[in-house]
């Protein structure tokens, strides 16, 4: 301990440095032709029998050949670098029905889907709406804005490319956890703050509190666990609401070095996702990023990416204060964003 009585440094694979995962490239899985075909199969069945997304089970999508590897994807994102993805599906871009079963059944054998967002959607389209953050209601994914590194609210996230942008649109991965070091060794003072509650702006998705903020740490230690949940952009337009001061000065300075770090590429990787390509990242400890992007023009063309949020069995324990966001912090059924009258639903077409 520090005379900022700071949890200890981290170590083993979730503190990891980009260039050197980057170099030893284990983090891409490539799927044989025979698992491709098995989820294909899988899939197909699943649509012919107009089975809604929703509604899909992991004993409905058998998968004798590929479980396993989806298990290994499981728990290296869990207990090792965080962060896997599986490559050599067709992206099935003109055919989305498809896509989707195929990607929700390969989730339904990691953990169960949740809610994204205050519609209830059980599957994310990530892609441009025409919209801007400038609409206090609106968040980033849906327009071609860059993200900056950030946590989503579920213990895995998960996208499939179907379409990339004319240009931009790289996915980039950091280690909250080397994050956590760097400050421990550089600004324990900074980092300090980052121990403390900091309101996040829910962007008018108000859940059953009432509340349109939520007040969780950047990083929380938990029975032996550090964990990070970040939104820079929310919790730096959360003094727009009722109640929520000013970020302090020392607040400022601590985001403005987390953010810094996050962005160093001695610290991160960047990468395309390519269509067909499955990512899926720990929220726990890595942050996700997406750079700005520019479309085609053809709205036939646009980017456009699947999203899974998963709640996984075997997952790690969670503080009391994580209620806030993720509703409850029962192991396996814990997260996503849930508002009063939601119905659960997975549109196959960005709403």
């Amino acid at each position: 301990m520090t005379e900022f009585d700071l949890p200890p440094k981290i170590t083993g694979p979730s503190a990891w440095y980009g260039p050197d995962v980057a170099a030893e490239g284990r983090w891409r899985v490539e799927l044989t032709p025979a698992q491709v075909a098995e989820v294909e199969a899988a899939a197909r069945a699943l649509v012919e029998r107009d089975v809604p997304i929703q509604h899909i089970t992991r004993d409905m999508f058998p998968l004798p050949e590929t479980a396993t590897v989806i298990a290994e994807a499981v728990a290296e994102c869990l207990h090792g670098r965080g962060f896997v993805s599986l490559r050599g599906l067709p992206a099935y871009a003109d055919d989305v029905r498809m896509a989707a079963t195929m990607y929700y059944g390969i989730g339904t054998h990691m953990g169960s889907a949740r809610s994204q967002n205050g519609k209830g959607h059980l599957l994310g389209h990530v892609c441009d709406l025409g919209l801007s953050t400038t609409d206090g209601n609106v968040r980033i994914y849906q327009t071609t804005e860059r993200q900056n590194y950030h946590t989503d609210s579920c213990d895995i996230v998960g996208l499939m490319c179907l379409r990339n942008a004319k240009s931009g649109g790289l996915s980039g991965l950091v280690s909250s956890m080397t994050i956590y070091n760097e400050m421990f060794d550089a600004r324990p003072d900074l980092l300090a703050e980052l121990l403390k509650p900091m309101a996040t702006d829910r962007r008018g998705e108000i859940t059953a509190d009432g509340r349109a903020y939520f007040e969780i740490p950047v990083f929380n230690y938990h029975e032996g666990y550090l964990s990070a949940l970040y939104a820079p952009h929310y919790i730096r337009s959360a003094p727009r609401l009722d109640g929520v001061p000013p970020l302090t000065p020392a607040q400022t300075e601590a985001l403005d070095m987390l953010d810094a770090l996050a962005d160093d590429p001695h610290l991160n990787i960047e990468f395309a996702l390519e269509p067909g390509d499955l990512s899926f990242v720990h929220n726990h400890t890595v942050m996700h990023d997406r750079t700005a992007y520019e479309e085609w023009g053809d709205p036939a063309r646009r980017r456009h990416l699947l999203r899974l949020w998963l709640a996984i069995p075997g997952a790690r324990p969670l503080p009391e204060v994580y209620k806030q966001r993720y509703g409850s912090i029962a192991i396996g059924d814990r997260g996503g964003v849930i508002v009063p009258g939601s119905i659960l639903n997975a549109p196959l077409e960005p709403v």
